[in-house]
């Protein structure tokens, strides 16, 4: 996993106040990967925010989706040249 703490980049400081169980909870883990627990927090912090965005994103598209969905269902647009010749083609195909 790439370290997302390039000291170069860094411009910006986030603080956090910790209860001392959640502490040694988050150095545990970063210890069992190797990592600091500096690079074990962003990297942690900067997944969850991508998870929260694209799920966001898809409840929206999904959302958009459906209402389209509905007003085709409830305003269905006329019948266009190709879906009559398609029509015309299944009915002789099926003998109809």
């Amino acid at each position: 996993m790439p370290n997302v703490t390039t000291p170069r980049t860094r411009a910006e400081r986030l603080e956090a106040r910790v209860t001392a169980e959640q502490k040694r909870l988050i150095e545990q883990a970063a210890a069992l990967q190797g990592r600091s627990l500096t690079d074990f927090v962003l990297s942690s912090v900067q997944d969850a925010a991508k998870r929260t965005i694209e799920e966001h994103q898809r409840l929206e598209l999904s959302l958009r989706d459906s209402e389209a969905f509905v007003e085709a269902l409830l305003n269905p647009p006329a019948p266009n040249d190709r879906l009559r010749e398609t029509v015309g083609r299944y009915r002789q195909a099926m003998g109809v």
